[in-house]
Formats: structure tokens, sequence, C-alpha cells
């Protein structure tokens, strides 16, 4: 009688499957050695980060059922880093406290990209990548490449259809083929 409760639904394998695509392009290797994020947990966890915040942005100016599956995606998220963080031996009284810091980074780094993307120019989001995403430790053009990938997948993502997203097909660009500015204006 209560076993319906545990079995799982379309829309959960859905946000699994959605989940684990921002995740594989968050540890694309391209990122740690062309990019130069550093290959450390806090530098996977900001490309986790930014990965779910371009999805969320897609979805947020959507109709009500797909920014339910931005809520629901976000609360994936929440689950999956608690779980890391438990595997990493954080004890029980502390994950409540780190997890907070999880939300308001997220959040903070929400509030950010987002004003940083609505910028005509890439130089206020390479700034708030270099503070974030490289802890202040990047060269200009390392936080610049990563800018114009962000730009790149934002527009990859306007591109796609409410249906990729409801389906889990979503698809973000190849971040070796990404070019910089002054690199664009030349092909």
């Amino acid at each position: 009688m209560m076993l319906h409760l545990f079995r799982r639904t379309p829309r959960d394998t859905s946000i699994a499957s959605l989940y684990g695509t921002i995740v594989a392009q968050a540890r694309a290797r391209a990122f740690y050695q062309a990019y130069r994020v550093p290959d450390t947990v806090n530098g996977r966890l900001e490309m986790i980060m930014l990965h779910a915040f371009l999805v969320l942005q897609r979805l947020q100016g959507e109709a009500v059922g797909l920014r339910r599956l931005g809520q629901q995606l976000f609360d994936r998220f929440c689950h999956d880093m608690d779980d890391s963080l438990r595997e990493m031996g954080v004890g029980d009284l502390a994950v409540p406290r780190r997890m907070r810091a999880i939300g308001g980074a997220f959040y903070g780094r929400q509030a950010a990209y987002g004003a940083a993307l609505a910028e005509p120019d890439d130089g206020p989001l390479a700034a708030v990548l270099k503070r974030n995403v490289f802890a202040g430790g990047a060269d200009a053009a390392a936080a610049a490449r990563l800018a114009a990938y962000m730009r790149a997948a934002q527009r990859s993502l306007a591109a796609q259809s409410s249906d990729d997203f409801t389906r889990a097909r979503v698809a973000f660009p190849d971040p070796e083929k990404v070019v910089v500015g002054a690199e664009r204006k030349m092909q």
C-alpha cells in the first residue's frame, strides 16, 4: 500500500539524468586543464554550481511546469551536496552548517553571474569568475575564456526547446571549441 511512495517516477529519472548531465559537463577535463580551473573539491563544486546556474537561469522564464523542474533540479543538487559532505566524512552535526554555506554560496553566485551576464561585455563576468571559480588566483586569460564559455553555454541552452529539458536531453557546448573575444573576431 505504501510502496508507491518509494517508486521512481519518470520525473525522478528525468531530474537525475538532467543533473547527471550538469555534473558530467562540470567534470569535463578541459575545464581543469585548458581553462585551469583548480582541480580541487572547491573547484569542482564551483563548476557544478556554474552549470546548475546556467540551466536554472534558462528554466526561470518558462511556464510553471519547467520552473518546477528547476526547483526539483536545485533540490537534487542540495541532496547531492549533502551526500558528498557525508561521504567526505563531515559529521552529522556539521552537515547542516556546511549546507547553509553551500546554499549561500550558490545564491550569491546566482546573483553575481546573473548580473554579470546581463552586461554587454565579458569583463564583469570574467571578474566574478576570477573571484569565485579561481579564488582570485587565475590570470585574466583563464577567467576570460571561462566567461566566453558561459556566454556560449547560455546561448546554447536558450536555443534548446522546453521539451529538451523535460526529457533531459540538454547539451552544453564543447569547452575545447569555445573561442574568446579577439579570437572570435578573427574567424
